[in-house]
């Protein structure tokens, strides 16, 4: 979830797709949805195949498979990859359209230093990984949830009649096997890193819920396909393009995040 260069420029002109060319095969019609989707690049569709334009958009995203399912009758793709709380309510919120009914969003992991503690975890040792892990926690506890709160209370005065379903971070890593070159990580490094999404998804939830929006949780449908795993839903560190790395794959938009917004947007 590094940050994106020329976010303005990506969101000036909204994606206002066209469903009959979605990559998804059309499951149920929703000809009277218009569906919005905010957030950063696990919204965006960073990871999956067919990326465009500086916010790294993917159709194969979880947000344009739902749309080429479903049909909504609009479908806006305000989404970018390094997008934080800020960016949502100066970016991405003044051109939300006060008629949308469906709005899906992941936000905060930027806002918790996701990429920089990453770096910190590959290039430093087990204990440089924990101190870096635990710091971004204290962070996460004592800055996000306004910042959450501030977001989401945007989102609804921006579109009251919507539904807002929000959706979090998954855990990264497989921690059963010894090794795993495809992250560069250490037991130890994984297991920390771990911990911090668990506390960067409690504080999520809690704020959803506090401000009675939808909160679809995603940790489950990528329970056993972490990064390690013998069926990873998630890359490990991609060499091109390296932002890629630590993102959904296609399978982990396809059975992870889409399902969980599938069952959430009923």
């Amino acid at each position: 979830m590094s940050r994106r260069h020329l976010v303005l420029s990506c969101l000036a002109i909204p994606l206002l797709v066209l469903l009959a060319g979605s990559p998804a095969a059309a499951a149920t019609t929703s000809h009277h949805t218009d569906y919005v989707a905010l957030g950063d690049s696990y919204s965006a569709g960073v990871g999956a195949p067919g990326q465009v334009g500086p916010c790294q958009q993917s159709p194969y995203g979880y947000p344009g498979q739902w749309a080429g399912r479903h049909r909504p009758r609009t479908f806006v793709n305000l989404t970018c990859g390094g997008a934080t709380t800020d960016d949502v309510r100066n970016l991405q919120i003044p051109l939300l359209s006060r008629q949308a009914d469906l709005i899906s969003i992941t936000i905060g992991g930027n806002d918790a230093g996701f990429g920089e503690t990453l770096l910190a975890c590959l290039t430093g040792t087990d204990a440089t990984c924990a101190a870096v892990v635990a710091a971004a926690e204290t962070d996460v506890r004592a800055t996000l949830p306004a910042k959450l709160d501030a977001t989401y209370a945007a989102i609804h005065h921006k579109a009251p009649r919507a539904r807002v379903v929000v959706l979090d971070y998954p855990l990264l890593f497989d921690t059963t096997s010894a090794s795993c070159p495809s992250s560069g990580m250490s037991v130890a490094k994984r297991r920390a890193l771990n911990d911090g999404a668990r506390v960067l998804d409690r504080t999520i939830r809690n704020r959803v819920r506090a401000a009675r929006l939808t909160f679809a949780e995603v940790r489950g449908t990528f329970a056993g396909h972490g990064i390690c795993s013998t069926r990873p839903y998630l890359n490990g560190i991609v060499p091109v393009p390296a932002s890629d790395s630590f993102h959904p794959n296609l399978a982990g938009y396809t059975f992870g995040y889409l399902p969980a917004l599938t069952r959430a947007a009923r």
